[in-house]
């Protein structure tokens, strides 16, 4: 019969210590395979990403998280949404914020979040309108047929709330067209009902966002809809940057619309993996932006970039972790309830992981 040992936790973790300065040994012996045991293996886990500049260097290699061996998936965000949705296809996943609470507050247990956001953008600055729609600045929307590829999408939530709190335009005062129907879209795995009081309607069969600007059937067109160089298309900001940096000069506000979600069941039976995948995105992110100063270099020594303006670049304007987003994510849960689309203002302790609730020391 086997005697357990009863180890004080110092004397296993000097046990385990002296263990663990065996293995390179054993490495050098040629048996390092034979004598890895399972419980020493990576976790395979499946990953969905879009690819954002950000995630770069994990999708390419040169970043990993510790113990966990991802097989990685990179696809267009408004497909990977829809799969990871409907199917949870991922282990991990890059997941749209709004859809991600709407689900949340519906009761969809499923997922459990990772406060990464690789994306972000100063969304009601995107708002592209027709010439000739009589739509000159932000307040002549009102009454104005307004298109959008989803409604309930983070990009359309945010200039929603930009044009609300900064220009007293609400939802309730446009008429909108939403493009994806409920098959193909995220909110038909969210149980997306239209909120009460918004003139809503689906983009009819057949046509679109382009071709409805075509033919005058609609007046503006919200985030996500390239213009491109269409003609009769512009902005509805002239100077889209200096809108932007006024808006977030006066709210702090830089808006993300994705963050990462991993599947509940592999928290939970591996909890350990929430933050080393946090801390892998943290470091891919340095990566990139350690990246940008360097290239950044040559203009600094050219004196191209004034000197007052030098330190900007040394500021990363994509945080990951609670305590740098809490105050933006409440605004976002808020957001979310004002405009209908949760039936309450989601804490977001349901929302992400408690390892993640408070940045580590």
């Amino acid at each position: 019969m086997k005697k357990r040992l009863n180890l004080s936790r110092r004397e296993w973790l000097y046990t385990a210590a002296g263990a663990s300065a065996l293995i390179p040994a054993v490495a050098k012996s040629g048996f390092s395979k034979a004598a890895r045991s399972s419980s020493l293996a990576d976790i395979q886990l499946s990953i969905g990403l879009s690819g954002s500049v950000r995630e770069r260097p994990i999708i390419e290699g040169h970043v990993k998280p510790q113990g966990i061996d991802l097989t990685i998936t990179t696809v267009g965000v408004s497909e990977l949404f829809w799969r990871q949705l409907h199917f949870a296809e991922f282990d991990v996943a890059e997941m749209s914020c709004s859809s991600f609470i709407i689900a949340v507050s519906r009761g969809d247990t499923r997922f459990v979040g990772i406060p990464v956001f690789p994306t972000r953008n100063f969304f009601h600055t995107r708002i592209t309108v027709r010439e000739g729609s009589g739509i000159e600045k932000p307040e002549d929307l009102k009454g104005k047929r307004v298109a959008v590829p989803e409604y309930q999408q983070t990009a359309a939530l945010w200039a929603r709330f930009g044009l609300q709190h900064e220009y007293g335009v609400t939802a309730q005062d446009m008429d909108w067209y939403m493009e994806r129907p409920p098959e193909s879209s995220h909110g038909g795995a969210t149980g997306f009902q239209p909120p009460r009081g918004v003139k809503f309607q689906y983009v009819p069969a057949g046509e679109s966002i382009v071709s409805m600007f075509a033919a005058g059937k609609i007046d503006a067109a919200f985030p996500t809809f390239n213009a491109g160089n269409r003609p009769g298309l512009r902005g509805l900001f002239r100077d889209r940057v200096a809108e932007a940096g006024r808006y977030y000069k006066k709210t702090g506000f830089f808006p993300m619309n994705h963050c990462i979600v991993i599947k509940r069941e592999i928290a939970e039976k591996h909890p350990w993996a929430v933050m080393n995948l946090f801390n892998a995105f943290q470091e891919a992110k340095s990566v990139v932006h350690q990246q940008t100063q360097e290239l950044a270099g040559v203009y600094f020594e050219l004196d191209l970039i004034p000197r007052d303006r030098q330190q900007a670049v040394a500021t990363d304007p994509f945080p990951y972790g609670m305590k740098a987003n809490r105050a933006i994510l409440e605004g976002l849960t808020k957001a979310s309830y004002e405009q209908g689309l949760t039936p309450r203002v989601v804490d977001l302790k349901d929302v992400f992981h408690p390892a993640t609730m408070e940045d580590p020391a």
